[in-house]
C-alpha cells in the first residue's frame, strides 16, 4: 500500500533530501510526497489532497507554526496522524506537541532510517484506524437490514471487537522511576517540581530516542518507553544506561533539599506482548500501547530495583551476557508471580 506524506517545512533543502532519500520508495510507489512551507499552506493542500495518510511538520516556520497546525489538524481531520520533525527536541515542545495530537517527535538533523521506521509505524496506526472505522460502519450499514432485537447483543460485541484490534509483537519494555521525588513533591513548590521533573524528563527522553526507542507515556515521576525492532534488547539496555549516567551528573539546588541528587531505578523486560488501541467506547478515546504480562513485571522489576540499578530478568541476562556485564542479585518476590524471579543489575 503506498502511503501518502505531507511535508510541511520551510526549509527547502528538507524537499530535497527527502526525494533523495526515499527515491527508491518513490520510484517503486512504496511513498508519495507533497510539500508545503507552512501551516496554511499545508491546510491548503489537504484540501486539494483528500487521501494523504499522515504529516511530517516542523515546528518553527513562518505563517502558522507547526503547533498550531496539530490544532487545526485534530479540529478538521482527527483521524489523520502527524509527526513533529524539529530541531526544538526539548522537553516543553515535546510534552506540547504530544498533548495536541502528535502521533511522535523525531529531531534534528534526521536521522533517515529513525524516520522511515516513524513513517511505517504511523501507517500501520493509520491502518488500523481504518479498520476500527471500517468495522463500525459495516455495523451501522448492517443495523438497516438485520432486526434490533438481533444486533442488541451483536453491536456492543463487534465495537468491542474492532476498538481492542491489536496484534502480538516481540519487544522490549522499560519503566524509569526518579527516586525520592515524592518527598521533594511534598516540600518543594510547585513551580519547582515541575521545572525539575521536565527537566528530567528531557534528560530521559533524548536517551530513549537516540535508541530508537518509542515514549509510551509519562506516569507521574515515572516513563514507560517501547523498543522494538532489530536489538530492541540491547538497545534498552544502552538507553537505561545513558540514563542512569546522564541523571547521576545533574546538580540541583533546591530550598529544602540542598543535598539532592538525582537517581533513578530502572526495571527492563523483554518478550512477547500485545500491541493495540486501548480506549474507552463511551468516551471515543483510544491510546496505541503495549499490554501482557511481559508489560507487568517490567513494572514490577522497576519496583524493586535500587536507585542507581538498571534490573532485568535472569533470561533478559542471558540474552545480553556477551554484551553487558551483569552483577546477580538474586532471588526476589514480586507481585502477583508464584515463584521467585532471579533478577541481575546491569553495570555497563
Amino acid at each position: 500500500m503506498k502511503a501518502k506524506i505531507l511535508v510541511v517545512d520551510d526549509e527547502t533543502d528538507l524537499e530535497l533530501l527527502i526525494k533523495q532519500k526515499f527515491r527508491r520508495q518513490i520510484r517503486e510507489k512504496k511513498y508519495e510526497f507533497v510539500f508545503a512551507n507552512d501551516g496554511e499552506e499545508a491546510l491548503l493542500v489537504l484540501e486539494q489532497h483528500p487521501d494523504i495518510d499522515m504529516v511530517l511538520t516542523d515546528i518553527n516556520m513562518p505563517g502558522m507554526d507547526g503547533l498550531t497546525l496539530l490544532v487545526k489538524l485534530h479540529e478538521t481531520n482527527p483521524m489523520l496522524k502527524s509527526v513533529i520533525v524539529s530541531a526544538y527536541g526539548d522537553m516543553d515542545n515535546i510534552r506540547t506537541a504530544m498533548n495536541r495530537g502528535a502521533f511522535d517527535f523525531i529531531t534534528k538533523p534526521v536521522n533517515f532510517e529513525d524516520l522511515e521506521l516513524t513513517m511505517q509505524k504511523t501507517m500501520d496506526y493509520v491502518i488500523q484506524l481504518r479498520q476500527t472505522l471500517q468495522a463500525i460502519k459495516e455495523n451501522d450499514i448492517l443495523r438497516m437490514y438485520v432486526d434490533e432485537s438481533v444486533l442488541a447483543f451483536m453491536s456492543r460485541a463487534e465495537f468491542e471487537t474492532s476498538l481492542s484490534a491489536s496484534e502480538t509483537v516481540q519487544a522490549t519494555v522499560m519503566f524509569i522511576d526518579i527516586c525520592g521525588f515524592t518527598a521533594i513533591a511534598e516540600r518543594e513548590s510547585a513551580d519547582t517540581v515541575v521545572k525539575l521533573v521536565n527537566r528530567y524528563f528531557d534528560v530521559m527522553v533524548k536517551e530513549i530516542i537516540a535508541q530508537s526507542g518509542h515514549v509510551d507515556k509519562f506516569m507521574g515521576d515515572a516513563v514507560m518507553a517501547v523498543f522494538r525492532g532489530e536489538y530492541h534488547l540491547d538497545r534498552a539496555i544502552e538507553a537505561g544506561l545513558g540514563v542512569r549516567g546522564q541523571i547521576a551528573t545533574l546538580e540541583s539546588s533546591l530550598p529544602n533539599h540542598p543535598d539532592y541528587h538525582p537517581q533513578v531505578a530502572i526495571g527492563i523486560n523483554t518478550g512477547e506482548m500485545v500491541s493495540g488501541n486501548i480506549g474507552s467506547r463511551t468516551l471515543r478515546r483510544l491510546d496505541y500501547t503495549v499490554i501482557g504480562d511481559v508489560v507487568n513485571m517490567a513494572q514490577r522489576l522497576q519496583t524493586v530495583a535500587r536507585p542507581g540499578q538498571v534490573v532485568i530478568s535472569e533470561l533478559a541476562q542471558q540474552n545480553i551476557a556477551e554484551s553487558f556485564t551483569c552483577e546477580r542479585i538474586g532471588e526476589v518476590t514480586l507481585k502477583n508471580k508464584s515463584a521467585p524471579v532471579v533478577i541481575y543489575n546491569v553495570l555497563g
